[in-house]
């Protein structure tokens, strides 16, 4: 495999199949690790070492780019056999991960790549995985990690702690509630300019093409509800379900197309690309498939001016017509300054970079 450049626009090539992968001028993608299977979340140790979750793979992978030439040339399993360790999340030099109904944690992690010590389990009131749900965490500015706990349903009344985000002190295992009335929240992030909590929830499917909208949100008032089960975006309200007459429900900050699927979510924190993209918010749309034509499987940046969304642009389109190249399902930044993507689709992960002059960064 190889990205050679035609025109403006990249072109990702394979010997059995030739396929567009769409980036904006300026900037170059290329594969960073491959053959992982269903990965999902992603994080960064203090050294550089990229982890990778998975779902029914049950696997977690630490890569390393010992050369630094935007390629893994070592890769180490952390662990095997493990129930749904999709989540992922690095404090202090320990990898926490979520396996099953608990939080296990990994110590010293990047200096036992070869031979990982015994994980230990810091927290244990997760639901049971015997209802399919979404998890995700990451630790906050405050030290605390933060779970996102999705709902087991498309649509549903689901009793606590499902559709929520908890802040955890995983120190004394004492929880606050942050947001709820969340259908599948696995992509979030504070912003490095208010330190507010954004994230993005997946709408409810068979409401046709169009609706309901995907969301991206923002915590303004902890223990805010957010719609779900009986909003859904600004305005499409649910038929099987009356909302409680005395609940508050925060709309969303941004809508995006029905069923792009926005998975992964992240401020860009480096300084590599233009400055246009600092501290601007980066969301993985992982695809649709309750659709008759496909939408999604890019990563966009969203242009945020005073605390709203100005504007929606794409940076990589992995649909090259109704053939999905690839679904992102996570986006991180790098310490490079480059970003990660996750790819559900294939188990690859690719390296996002700039690699033009600023000045020939124009898009019309």
């Amino acid at each position: 495999m190889g990205i050679f450049f035609l025109g403006l626009f990249p072109i990702f090539a394979s010997a059995a199949q030739s396929v567009i992968i769409t980036v904006t001028k300026g900037f170059g993608l290329s594969l960073y690790a491959s053959d992982l299977g269903d990965i999902k979340q992603m994080t960064v140790g203090d050294n550089g070492t990229l982890f990778v979750g998975s779902q029914k793979s049950g696997t977690v992978y630490a890569l390393i780019d010992s050369d630094q030439n935007g390629q893994v040339d070592k890769r180490y399993l952390i662990a095997k056999g493990l129930d749904y360790p999709e989540a992922v999340a690095f404090h202090n030099g320990s990898l926490y991960v979520t396996e099953d109904d608990r939080i296990i944690r990994f110590d010293e992690i990047e200096s036992r790549l070869r031979r990982p010590g015994r994980a230990r389990e810091v927290y244990s009131n997760l639901p049971s995985l015997d209802k399919k749900y979404t998890r995700s965490m990451r630790f906050g500015p405050d030290g605390r990690l933060y779970v996102a706990i999705g709902s087991p349903c498309n649509v549903c009344e689901s009793p606590m702690p499902f559709g929520n985000i908890l802040a955890i002190n995983v120190d004394t295992g004492a929880s606050e509630q942050i947001a709820f009335g969340l259908r599948s929240v696995t992509g979030f992030d504070w912003s490095p300019v208010t330190n507010k909590l954004w994230f993005a929830d997946l709408g409810r499917n068979w409401m046709g093409d169009n609706i309901p909208a995907d969301e991206i949100n923002r915590v303004d008032i902890k223990g805010s509800h957010f719609g779900f089960p009986y909003l859904h975006g600004t305005d499409v309200v649910e038929p099987a379900y009356d909302k409680p007459e005395n609940l508050n429900i925060t709309v969303p900050e941004f809508e995006l197309p029905a069923h792009v699927a926005p998975t992964g979510l992240s401020f860009y924190r480096g300084e590599q690309f233009p400055q246009r993209y600092h501290q601007q918010l980066f969301v993985a749309e992982n695809g649709s498939w309750n659709r008759s034509s496909k939408v999604g499987y890019q990563i966009v940046m969203l242009d945020i001016k005073d605390e709203k969304v100005i504007k929606r642009e794409t940076v990589v389109s992995f649909l090259d017509g109704e053939f999905p190249v690839a679904r992102p399902f996570d986006v991180i930044n790098a310490p490079d300054g480059a970003m990660y993507i996750s790819d559900d689709l294939k188990g690859n992960i690719y390296r996002l970079f700039y690699n033009a002059p600023e000045q020939s960064q124009e898009m019309k």
